[in-house]
């Protein structure tokens, strides 16, 4: 059985009793880890920081690494400055957001934000491993978090001063190393690697023991509402999505490792057809554990309607579980912050859904967890405003920390109950491992998305180092999607990875979901452009639709120029061949110099991908 001891920092000759020398440390079982051990492959562990991350093509992978990367401006900065002393190794999180601060020459808004500590080591074998975390600190740490994996919530409270090694604080936690598909990818990379972030004032590593574990195993399948979202930093839980799947851990006793291959997008087809459930098969075992939560994405396909396909693979994976002798648990989908706008009432989105997971859960006789029920109740009791704190901020689907850390401990109540009232030890063994997680975690009063200081206007998101037209594409038709996407590059909105379903035909796991989401925030997309409910994102754009997108872009940075004082008229030239609701936008064009001043051109002509870089270039913003 694997066994291995990190001890960080500066060493004392007989600090850790029988092993003196380096040499042994480093050949044994026990590893001295210093302030300057970065990881490489090579090497097997050390801490992960922005240098090496860039260095090496997998620590950017979020499912291969911590999941956690510096917001993309700070990309070639040097945030994580790791010291060490005789009580470890440290990191001054609070100096290095302050130093931040006065470069941009103002305060960060909203919540306080941090720089994560991030220790990454190999192990011999994919499988369960028991971690131990010992701190040793002179000053207690307040508000602490420590994440595993792929940010998974493995504690989260105080580290109080420790005046000797008895009043060292140590914490055990159990965790799951699998193979994954990561976001964007087709194939499975394989994973042996583990993760320990801490998040503090001074985030601290003492000491860290790993060792084998063989208890059971908690498999998620799911949808972007479950996964392991990444998070950027400097770090704050309210403008970091998360699944809930990730927050789970926290409400477990160690006995039980989370193994979450949710992903964004995913229905109940896609988690088959795209792999992620053969990654499950592979590593699944008989007495683990499979839980179910899909819905969100199901329902935009006409296949996967609640009581056929929905329902129909529901009940195969229930099967499969069985002829595994793995013990699966349906959980209904997660209820959205939506509501209606002509009476305010509550609008349940995924109802159908929901009930046909119940009924499944009664026919099979398989347990169900009803997150939909309890979720719908938090949010109609806290309201529409209050229940905003929850999720990312302007989105209405996918929770932030706090959000996913709340509806983890009511997936967890739910086990408790049902789990423990059923005949099957197994079942009640699980339940028995619940805990009350690490109380309340109220959310801050201010939830503010960081700002790109001006000092780094001229610096690009990775999306925009791409270029905005790929040569060997450029005399081909621009789609609506693509269009989007180089509006959305040019004015340097906010990337989004997530989609929140507001057109029947924009499903989450398409490549354009998340660029159709960020435009719809930002108000790019006029109502006229939809009909009944669908976008076309693959439909060719015409002229005049890009000029909505690119007038709606260029107004979201830029004050419009004033169009009362045409006195010659040169806006309305293209009136007579515009649709109604285009005008103004065209007009603002004009204004612009986007487009030819005599009106020759013909807006309702579909534009190449050229003639759209041609018309970004000339926004000048």
């Amino acid at each position: 059985m694997f066994y291995r001891k990190y001890v960080f920092g500066e060493f004392e000759e007989g600090q850790s009793g029988e092993i003196r020398t380096v040499e042994e440390r480093q050949c044994g079982e026990e590893i001295h880890v210093r302030s300057d051990d970065l990881y490489r492959p090579d090497k097997g562990y050390g801490f992960v920081i922005e240098k090496n991350r860039r260095e090496q093509e997998r620590l950017r992978l979020p499912e291969l690494n911590s999941a956690f990367d510096t917001v993309y401006w700070y990309q070639n900065e040097e945030l994580s400055h790791v010291e060490e002393d005789g009580g470890g190794c440290f990191l001054d999180s609070d100096k290095a957001v302050a130093a931040l601060e006065e470069a941009a020459g103002a305060k960060f808004q909203g919540e306080h934000r941090r720089i994560p500590l991030s220790f990454k080591l190999d192990v011999p074998r994919q499988g369960n491993y028991r971690v131990t975390v010992k701190i040793r600190t002179q000053e207690s740490m307040e508000d602490v978090l420590i994440f595993t994996g792929r940010r998974r919530l493995g504690y989260r409270g105080t580290v109080r001063a420790s005046v000797g090694p008895a009043e060292d604080f140590v914490y055990m936690m159990t965790v799951n190393v699998c193979d994954i598909i990561p976001r964007g990818l087709t194939e499975a990379y394989t994973d042996k690697s583990l993760d320990i972030t801490v998040l503090a004032e001074k985030p601290r590593l003492s000491e860290i023991v790993v060792e084998e574990s063989d208890c059971p195993t908690l498999f998620i399948a799911g949808d972007s509402t479950v996964t392991d979202q990444s998070a950027d930093y400097p770090y704050a839980p309210g403008t970091s999505y998360s699944g809930w799947g990730q927050m789970i851990s926290g409400y477990l006793n160690g006995k039980t490792a989370v193994s979450n291959h949710a992903h964004s997008g995913l229905t109940t087809a896609s988690f088959r057809e795209e792999g992620h459930y053969g990654i499950v098969e592979k590593y699944i075992r008989p007495g683990d554990y499979l839980f179910i939560q899909f819905a969100h994405n199901d329902q935009k396909l006409e296949a996967l309607k609640a009581e056929e396909g929905y329902k129909s693979n529901l009940l195969r994976y229930i099967s499969e579980c069985r002829d595994r002798g793995v013990y699966p648990v349906l959980v209904t989908p997660i209820a959205r912050n939506t509501w209606k706008g002509n009476d305010g009432s509550y609008n349940d989105l995924l109802e159908e859904y929901a009930q046909t997971c119940i009924r499944v859960g009664e026919q099979e006789n398989v347990p169900v967890l009803d997150l939909h029920r309890r979720s719908m109740d938090f949010i109609v009791k806290t309201g529409l405003e209050g229940s905003k704190a929850y999720f990312f901020p302007g989105d209405y689907t996918h929770s932030n920390d706090y959000g996913a850390y709340f509806m983890a401990g009511l997936v967890a109540e739910e086990a408790a109950a049902v789990l423990g009232a059923r005949k099957e030890p197994e079942y009640r063994f699980l339940a028995e491992q619940v805990t009350d997680g690490f109380g309340a975690w109220h959310p801050a009063e201010r939830i503010l998305p960081l700002e790109k200081p001006a000092i780094y206007v001229n610096v690009s998101s990775p999306e925009e180092t791409e270029a905005l037209s790929d040569v060997d594409k450029l005399s081909e038709p621009a789609d609506r999607a693509s269009a989007l996407d180089m509006v959305i590059k040019t004015a340097r909105f906010f990337p989004t990875n997530v989609y929140n379903d507001m057109f029947s035909d924009v499903v989450g796991h398409e490549w354009y979901a998340g660029t159709v989401e960020c435009a719809y925030q930002n108000g790019m997309i006029d109502p006229g452009l939809v009909e009944d409910g669908k976008f076309f994102p693959l439909r060719p754009v015409t002229l005049e639709e890009f000029l909505v997108f690119a007038v709606n872009g260029y107004k979201s940075r830029r004050k419009l120029p004033d169009m009362n004082g045409d006195t010659d008229n040169s806006i309305y030239v293209y009136d007579e061949k515009c649709r109604t609701f285009t005008k103004p936008y065209v007009r603002a064009a004009c204004a612009l110099r986007l487009i030819a001043a005599d009106g020759s051109e013909r807006p309702d002509r579909v534009i190449t991908r050229g003639e759209a870089v041609a018309i970004c270039r000339k926004l000048g913003i």
